[in-house]
């Protein structure tokens, strides 16, 4: 049976993951209405990769020296949940300003995401063996994202504000749940960091490796296309007709699934082959999603999400794990950190961005049109329910019928504007990007050893 400490911490990952799977899949969905262009959602999808950037120096600096990782895990949490209430504040306003909204996300994920790495710390620090004991634990966080968007469409909130109501009110029970976790002192206490330390410089060393430098600039590449996902997937799932949250939880199912099976792939592929099935699998993806999501055809649709598996295990895990052989102990962590700026950090910035222009341009005037019109009807919606909050008896029964016949009639214009955008126009271009990353990468990466990796470099 599993110890209490091992709850505990199991109950961390679980809580942390839920409140980004909350809202950051189905968002859109909600805030396309709200009147979001596709501008709007590449800054919007920006702000988490900007806060990638960042975070690791906030990391270095202040969590890691002067602070134990559960206080300021508390203090982050209970920041970012009140940068999520303003944000929900913000979309409620009777002209909902975009700008307004995407700057409180972007202090909220400028509050999480240093929690990311905060969270692995803690657990990792309290655990007597960490190399068995943390991927039963950090599973938890899965769980969490799967469960985040397995309720938001059990109680309706797939297109709803609640879905921010939700991940706000999650972030405010984590950050009091955190100040109950283990003391965990900061172990660098005192130590100046250098500049290098910060930016992960000392690892700059295992570029001159050719294979290596090849796996990063692919990472980096296929990082780009990747954007569209996070950015549009659930878009393409509500037109086919498909309950958003549930069916992009599928995507987190598959990813626990394909976690188990790594080890014999690895072993039988080695680590190129199953950096190219990854990619091989992003390719797959976009190309179902570009003729699915044209015809509404949902079994291309959920073969697309499914695939998230192979996408995230066989691709970002494997990269993980080269990255630490490849790296000599003590620039390991700084190498991750490099991975993650060039994947996670810049290359999915430059990915949100190009997968803005990319919806305005396959965007027609009629969904504009279609979700302006989705967009009244919220507002009647937001009225009555003011309205049914103070109703009773027959009132209140008249008025939550009347609530959800609105809803209805706002979910419908919100789907029949997302029929009329060019799906082909948006998801070819990244399908064919990342078919030329997979055919470069296959003809330059060299597998040193096929079976184990690479044999860890030695520091200059």
């Amino acid at each position: 049976m599993p110890n209490q400490l091992s709850v505990r911490l199991s109950v961390m990952m679980f809580i942390q993951y839920l409140i980004w799977g909350a809202w950051y899949v189905t968002g859109p969905l909600y805030l396309g209405p709200l009147g979001f262009t596709g501008a709007d959602f590449a800054w919007m999808y920006s702000v988490g990769p900007i806060a990638g950037i960042i975070s690791p120096i906030f990391v270095g600096m202040v969590a890691d020296r002067y602070f134990p990782a559960e206080k300021v895990l508390g203090v982050t949490h209970l920041a970012g949940a009140l940068a999520m209430f303003g944000a929900i504040s913000f979309m409620g306003a009777e002209d909902p300003n975009p700008n307004m909204i995407n700057l409180m996300f972007l202090v909220h994920m400028l509050c999480y995401f240093p929690s990311l790495a905060l969270t692995n710390t803690l657990a990792m620090r309290n655990l007597d063996d960490p190399d068995q004991s943390f991927p039963r634990i950090r599973v938890f966080g899965t769980i969490g994202w799967i469960i985040a968007g397995l309720a938001i469409s059990r109680f309706g909130w797939d297109t709803s504000i609640n879905m921010f109501n939700l991940a706000a009110w999650s972030a405010v029970a984590m950050g009091l749940y955190c100040f109950t976790l283990p003391h965990t002192p900061p172990l660098e206490k005192g130590e100046k960091p250098t500049l290098g330390q910060l930016f992960g410089l000392d690892a700059v060393v295992l570029l001159k490796n050719r294979s290596y430098l090849v796996f990063i600039i692919s990472s980096f590449l296929i990082c780009i296309p990747l954007a569209f996902y996070y950015q549009m997937a659930s878009k393409v799932v509500q037109q086919t007709g498909l309950i958003p949250g549930m069916t992009m939880s599928f995507g987190q199912m598959s990813e626990i699934v394909f976690m188990y099976l790594m080890p014999v792939f690895l072993i039988r592929l080695g680590v190129k082959y199953m950096l190219m099935v990854g990619m091989l699998a992003w390719v797959l993806r976009y190309l179902l999603f570009a003729f699915g999501a044209s015809d509404q055809v949902a079994w291309m649709i959920y073969a697309g999400v499914i695939l998230h598996g192979i996408c995230y295990d066989f691709f970002f895990v494997t990269g993980q794990l080269y990255t630490d052989r490849a790296a000599p102990k003590k620039i390991r962590a700084q190498a991750q950190g490099m991975l993650v700026f060039f994947t996670l950090g810049f290359g999915m910035l430059i990915g949100a961005q190009i997968a803005g222009v990319m919806e305005e341009a396959n965007t027609p005037q009629a969904t504009v049109e279609l979700n302006e019109q989705a967009g009244e009807v919220g507002k009647q919606i937001d009225s009555l329910s003011d309205q049914l909050a103070a109703a009773t008896g027959n009132e209140a029964e008249s008025l939550t019928q009347e609530i959800a016949d609105l809803q209805k009639k706002k979910d419908g214009l919100a789907i029949d504007a997302l029929r009329e955008v060019n799906w082909k126009g948006i998801w070819l271009p990244p399908a064919i990007g990342a078919g030329v990353i997979l055919v470069l990468f296959g003809l330059l990466f060299k597998d040193v050893r096929k079976q184990e990796g690479v044999e860890p470099m030695k520091a200059e």
